[in-house]
């Protein structure tokens, strides 16, 4: 599996953008998916992740209530809805994929650049 991110861009402050994960291969449903993201200076974060079935998703505390992880596997592809962005929400976001739902992410995708003006 290979996994592309994209919808990145310039928003102001208290927009929204939606983020695609592309995923080429054909075990991509069998896939947990996590976003993750890196501002510039700063370690990188996890965001959310969905696991194979679309059921279960979990949300880091700073986007809970404004960040919605959704998938489409007939699409192969995953989404991040951003709602009411922030400035600290500025970084480059990275899809990743985790095969065995451990929590242990082994395949990692080009990241797109989302950065949110005030």
């Amino acid at each position: 599996v290979q996994l592309q991110a994209s919808g990145g861009g310039l928003e102001q402050a208290g927009g929204s953008l939606r983020l695609s994960c592309t995923a080429s291969g054909r075990t991509f449903t069998s896939y947990t998916i996590g976003w993750f993201r890196q501002a510039p200076g700063k370690e990188r974060e996890f965001v959310a992740d969905i696991n194979w079935s679309g059921r279960s998703t979990n949300y880091a505390d700073s986007v809970k209530g404004r960040f919605t992880i959704s998938r489409d596997n007939a699409l192969n592809k995953v989404y991040l809805q951003m709602n009411s962005l922030k400035p600290d929400d500025t970084a480059v976001y990275h899809c990743a994929g985790d095969r065995w739902g451990t929590g242990s992410y082994e395949i990692w995708g080009q990241g797109t650049l989302v950065t949110v003006s005030s």
